[in-house]
C-alpha cells in the first residue's frame, strides 16, 4: 500500500498536481467562473489515489471473498478519499502544512486502512 501510494501521489497524479492548486487556476484561468475548478481536481486525485492504494484489498477480496471487507473497503474508500483531499487541500491551497506533514498524514492513513482492514479480514 505504501509502494501504491508512492506511485499513484507522484507518478500518476500528472496534470492534477498543478490544477489541484488554487494559485494555478488564479494565474491560467482568473474570474469567478473558474474559481473553485481546483475542488474536483483535488477530489479526482483523491479518488485516483484511495482507489490505487486499495488494489491489494480489492485482489485479496475477489480471491477470498468477505463481505465485511467489502463494506469495509467502501466505507474506507469513501473515507480516504475525503481525507486525502482535505490533507491536500491544506498543504496544496491553505498552505498550512508542508509535504513532510502531507507524507507523514498519508502514511498514518494507509496505516490505519490496513490495520483495520486486517482486523476486518481475520475476525
Amino acid at each position: 500500500m505504501f509502494f501504491l501510494h508512492i506511485v499513484d501521489d507522484y507518478y500518476f497524479q500528472g496534470i492534477l498536481a498543478s490544477l489541484k492548486q488554487k494559485s494555478w487556476w488564479e494565474e491560467h484561468a482568473p474570474g469567478k467562473l473558474y474559481q473553485n475548478d481546483y475542488k474536483i481536481a483535488l477530489f479526482e486525485h483523491a479518488f485516483s489515489w484511495s482507489f490505487v492504494i486499495s488494489l491489494p484489498w480489492l485482489v485479496i477480496n475477489f480471491i477470498n471473498y468477505n463481505l465485511g471487507l467489502s463494506l469495509m473497503l467502501i466505507a474506507f474508500y469513501i473515507f480516504n478519499t475525503c481525507t486525502h483531499a482535505l490533507i491536500d487541500n491544506l498543504k496544496a491551497n491553505a498552505k498550512i502544512i508542508n509535504l513532510i506533514e502531507d507524507q507523514c498524514a498519508h502514511f498514518i492513513q494507509i496505516f490505519i486502512t490496513w490495520l483495520l482492514l486486517t482486523l476486518i479480514y481475520i475476525i
